[in-house]
Formats: structure tokens, C-alpha cells, sequence
């Protein structure tokens, strides 16, 4: 029997909060789709007021999923530590939604790109620490924490990349210039993730499982703004896509 084809996989993406999402606030969230359309794939946005059966459910009919970045911080207590004062809220919507994808995607085999708020969902998940406030905690001149209120152009700082790595593949180099919008990032990585790029004050900027099944890859920085101009961004989406196609199809 030929394999099935799958000319555009469909990939999940979460919205980022649910107040954007009841709102009708779509602006951010359409940038991650904007980068799915471009990489080859089908977006399918998946609301975070649906139950977990629901949830479950959508997952069934994906050939991959994306976590999207979010202004929320996840609750500390999942990680078993005290709330810094500068941890923005929780969104327990998001949350229960992301951890439902990963169970998911992590039992089907089905590949993950998770970027930024995203990142440090998968870490938590798999039951890795955050640093809560990089500015107060690590004390670094590198401006991680981006905001564009006034239109001012994004900025970039340099990131190295691990040889031998999948990113370093996806790069075709072992260094990089990345976005950078987040106060948080992994502190001590979840079971079997491996560090693959680190900023120059030893932030972590993207891990990649190694557990076996299906390509996870890790992003602290925001490869969707950029994607039609910077070549690591689109090869990022690229790469999701062509795995999604690579997977097995699902009885």
C-alpha cells in the first residue's frame, strides 16, 4: 500500500491567551499563521476554552503542533517553586491546553515546534524549571526582554548553536541572530531535552528532545515575526512541516 501524502499537514496552534481569544484579538496569533501558510502547512487555531475531551479530540486530526509564545507566565507552582515578584499571571486555559497537545504529540509521535511561552510549557511539562525574571536573576546587558509600544524595530542579539546539532543543521551554521521578547527561559531542562544554543550571558535559547519518536525542537526567540526574511526562521517552519509529512499516518 502506497503511504499516504500529506500535501499540506494540518499543524495545531493554541491561541495565546484566552482573553485575545475572547476578545477577537487575532493580530499576533496570525502571524504564526501566516508562517504555517508559508512553510507549506494547513493552520488549524485551536481555542483554549474547549474541554480536555475536546481538545483530545482536534489532536486526533493533526499532523503536528506549535506552541505559540504568550505574555502570560505559566504558574510556578508546577514546577514546584515560590512566584517571583515580576511572574506575570497564569493562564490556566493555556496551560491545560498545551499540556493536553504534548501528551498528545509526545504518544503519537507527532513533531513539535514549541517557540518561546511555548518553550517553557514543553520544559515544564516534562518536568524542567524556569528562571522567572532573567533581568533581577542573571543580571545581563543583553536585552532579552523586547517590547515594540512605540513601532521601534525588533532587536537582535547573537546566540551559539550546538555542532553536530539539529538546529545547527537547520542553520547550516553553528551561530546565529535572534528576536528576543521574554523576561523568563529554562533554568534546569525537562527529561531528555538537550541545550542547543545558548545567548552569550548563558540564557537558554532552544532545546531539543532526545528521548526517540517524534522531532521536537525548542525556540526561545520568535522565529514567526520573521520568517519572511530570516532564513533559520522560515527553515524552522520549513522543518515542521517536512517532519509532519515524514510522520506516520495515524490509524
Amino acid at each position: 500500500m502506497t503511504p499516504e501524502i500529506k500535501a499540506r499537514p494540518r499543524v495545531g496552534v493554541p491561541y495565546r491567551t484566552r482573553k485575545e481569544e475572547l476578545t477577537g484579538d487575532f493580530t499576533i496569533i496570525e502571524k504564526y499563521v501566516t508562517a504555517i501558510n508559508r512553510a507549506g502547512g494547513e493552520p488549524v487555531v485551536i481555542s483554549l476554552g474547549r474541554s480536555r475531551a475536546e481538545v483530545d479530540h482536534i489532536a486526533k486530526t493533526l499532523d503536528a503542533i506549535l506552541l505559540s509564545g504568550s505574555p502570560s507566565d505559566l504558574d510556578p507552582s508546577l514546577f514546584h517553586s515560590e512566584r517571583h515578584a515580576q511572574t506575570a499571571p497564569a493562564d490556566p486555559d493555556r496551560e491545560r491546553t498545551d499540556f493536553a497537545l504534548l501528551e498528545h504529540a509526545f504518544a503519537q509521535n507527532k513533531p513539535l515546534l514549541a517557540i518561546c511561552y511555548g518553550i517553557q510549557s514543553l520544559n515544564v511539562f516534562l518536568g524542567g524549571t524556569l528562571l522567572q525574571d532573567i533581568p533581577s536573576e542573571v543580571g545581563t546587558k543583553i536585552e532579552h526582554e523586547w517590547d515594540d509600544e512605540n513601532g521601534a524595530p525588533e532587536t537582535f542579539h547573537p546566540i551559539r548553536i550546538e555542532p553536530g546539532s539539529q538546529l545547527a543543521q537547520i542553520a547550516g551554521a553553528d551561530e546565529a541572530l535572534v528576536n528576543s521578547s521574554h523576561h523568563q527561559s529554562i533554568l534546569e531542562p525537562g527529561r531528555d531535552l538537550r541545550v542547543v544554543a545558548r545567548s552569550e550571558d548563558q540564557v537558554i535559547e532552544a532545546v531539543e528532545w532526545t528521548g526517540g519518536g517524534p522531532w521536537v525542537v525548542g525556540v526561545q526567540w520568535h522565529p514567526e515575526r520573521i520568517a519572511d526574511k530570516d532564513p533559520l526562521a522560515r527553515d524552522l517552519f520549513r522543518t515542521l512541516i517536512e517532519a509532519a509529512r515524514k510522520a506516520p499516518v495515524q490509524a
